[in-house]
């Protein structure tokens, strides 16, 4: 593979801006970063013209865009999901489940089996995120009522036992077993995150001390503050700002959170402990209309409109049609966070999170050459996967 040499960008680190750096790429990986043109005669040259270059963007929590879902079942619409993510800036993501049977989650995770790994034009998947069926009924938002329940051990350590594929699952900690439940995932290197709970600020305290440690939509169906008689307890929502160390992620899709709760995380949290996430569904980058959430074969009917889906009686969200770069452009625009923020929190909180912040998330020798570049309005131009160009709108890959 013949090195590459992007010249004249804006790099963008967790931290500053390099005005006029280039950075150098052999194979698969970043060898040289420099705020001076680095000399190498026999590379590929990109000139970056004076646009912006970060590290590729990190979706923890991704159901599928390009009118796919990853539990269609097939290698086609995983295929389509990751190309479309790609053209947004995405270079890495956990593809993510719904509550469901138990055949469609055994195909999900064969199709991802048997694509990760490979070479193929779109993001990088760094992991399964199973969302459900662990919740509680009342905060189950979209989910299938059908599927919810309590964790079964016999259920999840049978799935567990045959692939190493997942790696974060979403659950309601104050459910009967979910405890024990962390206490199986957490040894095995799973991230355990709460979400679609009913919890109160003791029980999200006891769940995170277990492993519970991130929230998933933060905000979206979780509990706030609740009374039982005359007494008012903390709910999921308080528990993750009053737990310094608890990470969260958001929809930052301009729909799910407005401009003041988007600025609250940003005050309590900062940036080092908030992950964009676009919790997309097929309906990302589609014309609004009718659409599945979740399989096309026995997924729930939606609507696609106002820029988010919703169900029939538009009683409720289910999920959002964003994408990456929309994440970022509304950080800046709706929550006044610097570029430098939002792309921090798009890219080196998200592979800290997932565990993966030695090869991915910033800009830095040695790490995978993942890397977008984009202008003052976040309008991708180029996304890099591995050091192999798997968008642009200026040069043939």
């Amino acid at each position: 593979m013949q090195p590459t040499r992007i010249i004249n960008a804006r790099i963008i680190t967790p931290y500053r801006i390099i005005e006029g750096g280039s950075i150098l790429i052999t194979g698969n990986k970043i060898t040289a970063v420099s705020d001076l043109t680095i000399e190498a005669p026999e590379a590929l040259e990109i000139d970056a013209a004076g646009k912006y270059l970060a590290p590729g963007f990190i979706d923890l929590h991704v159901h599928g865009g390009g009118g796919s879902d990853f539990m269609d079942g097939t290698e086609e619409d995983f295929l389509k999901v990751a190309n479309l993510h790609a053209r947004h800036g995405t270079t890495s993501m956990t593809p993510t489940t719904l509550s469901c049977e138990k055949e469609g989650l055994l195909q999900t995770l064969e199709i991802y089996e048997k694509l990760a790994g490979t070479l193929y034009p779109g993001s990088e998947f760094i992991g399964l995120h199973l969302e459900g069926p662990y919740f509680a009924m009342n905060q189950r938002g979209a989910q299938d009522p059908r599927y919810i329940r309590d964790p079964d051990p016999a259920e999840y350590r049978e799935l567990l036992s045959s692939t190493n594929a997942v790696k974060r699952w979403s659950a309601a900690p104050e459910l009967k077993g979910a405890l024990e439940f962390a206490d199986f995932l957490r040894p095995k290197g799973i991230l355990v995150a709460l979400a679609h709970t009913d919890a109160i600020y003791e029980e999200v305290l006891e769940g995170f001390e277990r492993g519970y440690t991130h929230a998933t939509h933060l905000y979206s169906a979780m509990s706030g503050v609740t009374r039982k008689g005359a007494h008012r307890y903390a709910g999921a929502i308080e528990s993750a700002f009053l737990i310094d160390e608890m990470t969260v992620e958001i929809i930052a899709d301009g729909v799910h959170l407005p401009p003041p709760l988007l600025k609250l995380i940003c005050k309590i949290k900062g940036a080092d402990k908030i992950a964009l996430i676009t919790d997309a569904m097929r309906g990302a980058g589609m014309p609004p209309g009718e659409s599945i959430l979740g399989s096309r074969t026995n997924g729930l009917r939606v609507i696609i409109e106002d820029d988010v889906a919703k169900l029939p009686d538009r009683s409720s969200f289910a999920g959002s049609v964003a994408t990456a770069d929309r994440l970022v452009r509304n950080m800046i625009r709706l929550a006044d966070v610097s570029l430098c923020d939002a792309v921090r929190m798009m890219t080196a909180t998200p592979a800290k999170i997932m565990g993966v912040a030695d090869r991915k998330g910033s800009i830095l020798p040695g790490k995978d050459a993942d890397l977008v570049l984009f202008d003052e309005r976040i309008d991708i131009h180029m996304t890099m996967v591995g050091g192999r160009i798997v968008y642009t709108t200026f040069i043939k890959p």
